[in-house]
């Protein structure tokens, strides 16, 4: 069974590079409906994309280069900002070039139509995917599902500590884990990313009462400063003057209440700095999620997902 993977995943693969090593191996896979994946070095005139296959070039045609662009769905941005980047697609015939040069004919769409039938229509609500950011906006980012087909991954489904802008937590090209939230009629996927980052207990029991660590300021509140010390985990410490979000600080934690589902930390300080944002930590390992509880048992405060 073919396995559609996020556009960029593929291209170090041996029996990817194989495949470009001459006229011949692209014929066999062309044969065996291979999916291929190579970087686009130009995007000409007519919008048709060359690729560079190493034994020899390759060409999309405009209306072969993704789902909805013939139909006018879809704009050529979605073409032109393939420049520089891996694409994926069949090899679907050969042909002579002006200059008599012999090139390959190649479908991205194909691929597309096949990921859509084959892997993504198949996917339920909660189902745990491979994904690759793509884009980032105001209000989320866009990440490859597979095949360049492009989900939704709200901003405020990025993880249990609020962020300012999803660039505080990925950056385009990123590959990540997320959840299948939501599937409309239309077959559009929406993603969830916070529930495979661990339970409130979980990120707590990485912290013990005594402890000074570091932190980021996410908010500054009359009645206090929530300080994040892991995406899915913050603490609440007092007031203190001239501290802003986005400063870093050092936090010594007071304590840990699960009961009330809280961490009271003092400031020690805060300052500014443009430290990169740790990778994430995956505390869900498995393949489907029917329910997902981020606050402790003992806690009255319930905050759940539930999958439906």
């Amino acid at each position: 069974m073919k396995k559609y993977l996020p556009e960029g995943m593929r291209l170090k693969r041996e029996e990817n590079i194989y495949a470009m090593t001459s006229p011949l191996s692209l014929k066999e896979a062309m044969v065996s409906k291979q999916i291929l994946e190579a970087r686009t070095l130009v995007c000409d005139s007519e919008h048709n994309l060359h690729v560079d296959l190493g034994c020899m070039r390759g060409v999309i045609e405009r209306n072969e280069g993704a789902i909805g662009i013939e139909e006018g769905n879809v704009r050529d941005i979605a073409l032109i900002s393939r420049v520089n980047k891996p694409v994926c697609f069949y090899v679907v015939g050969f042909m002579k070039d002006v200059d008599g040069n012999v090139c390959a004919k190649l479908s991205r769409k194909k691929v597309q139509i096949d990921c859509i039938k084959d892997y993504l229509s198949k996917l339920n609500v909660g189902d745990v995917v491979d994904a690759r950011i793509t884009h980032i906006d105001y209000f989320g980012a866009f990440a490859d599902v597979g095949a360049g087909v492009s989900a939704l991954l709200p901003i405020d489904s990025i993880s249990v500590s609020r962020i300012p802008h999803p660039s505080e937590r990925f950056v385009t090209g990123d590959a990540i884990k997320a959840v299948v939230k939501k599937i409309d009629e239309q077959g559009r996927i929406t993603l969830t990313h916070k529930e495979l980052l661990g339970t409130w207990e979980e990120n707590a029991n990485m912290f013990k009462v005594g402890e000074t660590v570091a932190g980021i300021v996410r908010s500054v509140e009359d009645y206090g400063v929530f300080v994040e010390l892991t995406p899915n985990l913050a603490g609440l410490a007092e007031v203190s003057q001239g501290i802003c979000p986005g400063q870093h600080a050092g936090v010594y934690i007071k304590s840990i209440i699960p009961e009330r589902m809280k961490i009271k930390l003092v400031i020690v300080d805060a300052f500014n700095a443009n430290y990169k944002s740790n990778k994430a930590t995956y505390f869900y390992r498995g393949k489907h999620m029917d329910y997902f509880r981020y606050s402790p048992d003992c806690c009255n405060r319930v905050v759940e997902t539930v999958f439906e």
